[in-house]
C-alpha cells in the first residue's frame, strides 16, 4: 500500500478510535443500525397497506388499475442499474481509483435523477386525473353502488401510494445529495485504498432505497393487476 494511502487513512482517523479498523467497524455498524430504523419506518407503511388492502380489497384492485405499469417497470430497471453502478463505484474506491469512482457514481446520480424524473411524470398524471387524496379527489368505480368499491376506500389506496412513493422519492433525493458529496470529497483526495468507509456506507444507503422500491413496485403496481378487470 502506498505511503499516500496510509497518510489519507491516518488523517481520517478520529481521536476517539484506537485504529482504522475499529473506526470502520463502528461506522459500518452505525450505518446498519440506521438502516434498521429505516426498515421499521417503512415497515409501518407496509403493514398499513396490507391491513387496508385486506379490508378493502376490491377498492385497492380498482385503484391499482390507474398505475402506469410501464413507467413503474422502467423505474425498476433504472434503479437496478443504479445499484450496479454504485457497487462498481464502491469497488473503484476500494481500489484507490478516485476518477473511476467519480465516473461510476456520476452515472448513479444520472440514473437516480432519471428515476425522479419518471416519477414526476407519473405524479403529474395522477394530479391531472384528480387522484390525489383531499377535497378534489375523484375516482370513477366499476360499480358505485357496491360498498367494496366506495371511492372513499380507493382514496385510502392513493393516500398510501402517495405516502409510500413520496417518502421513497425523498430518500432518493437525499441519496443523490450524498453521492454528490462523495464524488466531491473523492476527487479532493479524501479516500484511498486504506480509507473508503464513507463510500461504502453511502452505497449501503443507496442499495437500501433501491430495495424498498423492489417491494413497492409489486405491491402497488403488479399484485392487483393480475386480478383486475
Amino acid at each position: 500500500m502506498a505511503t499516500s494511502d496510509i497518510q489519507v487513512a491516518e488523517h481520517a482517523l478520529q481521536h476517539h478510535f484506537a485504529d482504522m479498523e475499529q473506526q470502520q467497524e463502528t461506522s459500518t455498524f452505525g450505518m446498519w443500525m440506521f438502516l434498521v430504523t429505516e426498515i421499521m419506518f417503512f415497515g409501518g407503511l407496509f403493514c398499513a397497506y396490507l391491513v387496508y388492502r385486506a379490508s378493502y380489497y376490491q377498492a385497492f384492485v380498482e385503484g391499482s388499475q390507474k398505475m402506469n405499469i410501464w413507467l413503474g417497470a422502467t423505474n425498476t430497471a433504472v434503479l437496478i442499474c443504479s445499484s450496479l453502478s454504485m457497487a462498481l463505484g464502491v469497488r473503484a474506491a476500494q481500489m484507490g481509483k478516485p476518477k473511476l469512482m467519480a465516473v461510476l457514481l456520476l452515472i448513479t446520480i444520472v440514473l437516480g435523477c432519471g428515476f425522479l424524473g419518471i416519477k414526476a411524470v407519473e405524479y403529474h398524471e395522477h394530479w391531472v386525473n384528480h387522484e390525489f387524496p383531499g377535497p378534489n379527489f375523484h375516482f370513477e368505480t366499476g360499480d358505485p353502488a357496491h360498498p367494496a368499491t366506495d371511492p372513499v376506500h380507493t382514496e385510502i389506496y392513493f393516500s398510501l401510494y402517495w405516502a409510500m412513493t413520496g417518502l421513497h422519492a425523498l430518500h432518493m433525493v437525499i441519496g443523490v445529495g450524498l453521492v454528490t458529496w462523495i464524488i466531491i470529497a473523492g476527487l479532493g483526495g479524501a479516500y484511498s485504498r486504506a480509507y473508503f468507509t464513507p463510500v461504502e456506507n453511502v452505497g449501503l444507503y443507496w442499495h437500501f432505497v433501491d430495495l424498498v422500491w423492489i417491494y413497492l413496485f409489486p405491491l402497488l403496481y403488479l399484485i392487483s393487476k393480475k386480478h383486475g378487470g
